[in-house]
């Protein structure tokens, strides 16, 4: 049973109609409008752990945060897609679980402010990321890919575009409540529908037409869950039952075992969209799995000052 906490969290969503730009898809447009009227801030809040440090540079336009440990060597990097339905900017939790993962797994962790929509699209970000990948290979050695939700979908479709170039495959993608199909044809969706508190399949229809640009929306740079995941690197996925975008998780995650991909899923009932990134006793325990796995990935890579 989820802990009290948990059980709090989709009351807590629906007083604050947290699914207003996604129930429907006038909401999505009007929420489109809005961000791109007044954009919200993205810098990292000024109180954060006091054993991390944050830099930041821009390349190509786009602000590119580092977070390291203060003191001490760091092993490899993560690189960090936040979520936000490709719409909204990076939010305090985000921030947070970064400082932790730069604190306890000892690494350092870029996370880069992309472009979203309606200026951002797949075609352009996602070839943006593997390029940022295989930069932070040169100064970090071992690079993670991790990210939440439309972050999610950002990081996995950059981890399949990586091993399509050829390149060293990423050791492990960690995937919280991912965006795998933007089309959301799966008839299941609707099933979960009236269950999910924070999104929905109207406006996610529009957020996704917005973000595909001018690529077909199965195309896996947009939809990942339509890519051969043959000789991808290994997996760290989680998600809640009370989430549309489950039924496509579990199909990924068959998808992926039957191609022969190390998946560790973690699925808990009655548990919402993100559920890592809440302030709950179930949100703590998956953040700590989250740091082991991404401490473990990186133990083979050089220490660097």
């Amino acid at each position: 049973m989820p802990s009290l906490l948990s059980r709090a969290v989709p009351a807590f969503l629906r007083i604050t109609q947290a699914n207003k730009p996604f129930i429907t898809a006038e909401g999505a447009r009007d929420h489109i409008r809005e961000r791109t009227l007044r954009p919200q801030a993205y810098g990292p809040p000024r109180l954060l752990r006091s054993d991390v440090t944050v830099e930041v540079r821009r390349e190509n336009g786009w602000p590119i945060y580092t977070l390291a440990p203060r003191s001490g060597r760091a092993r490899g990097n993560v690189v960090y897609c936040h979520g936000g339905g490709w719409v909204n900017e990076v939010v305090l939790q985000h921030w947070q679980l970064a400082a932790d993962i730069v604190a306890r797994a000892r690494t350092t962790v870029t996370l880069p402010i992309y472009p979203l929509v309606p200026y951002g699209t797949a075609d352009q970000v996602i070839p943006a990321f593997a390029a940022l990948v295989r930069a932070n290979r040169e100064q970090y050695g071992t690079v993670c890919l991790a990210g939440d939700s439309a972050g999610g979908q950002i990081a996995l479709s950059t981890a399949l575009t990586l091993r399509d170039e050829e390149q060293p495959i990423v050791p492990r993608t960690i995937l919280i409540s991912p965006a795998l199909d933007l089309s959301l044809s799966n008839p299941d969706v609707l099933a979960v529908q009236p269950a999910d508190p924070w999104l929905g399949r109207e406006g996610g229809l529009v957020l996704g037409e917005h973000w595909r640009g001018p690529l077909p929306i199965t195309d896996p740079r947009v939809s990942p869950l339509f890519g051969d995941f043959t000789g991808l690197g290994p997996l760290t996925v989680f998600s809640g039952t009370r989430d549309i975008l489950m039924p496509d998780i579990r199909l990924m995650v068959e998808k992926a075992r039957a191609a022969g991909v190390d998946v560790d899923y973690h699925e808990i009932a009655e548990l919402v969209h993100v559920y890592p990134l809440t302030p709950t006793p179930e949100g703590r325990q998956a953040r700590g799995l989250i740091v082991e796995a991404l401490r473990r990935a990186l133990e083979a890579a050089p220490a660097r000052a």
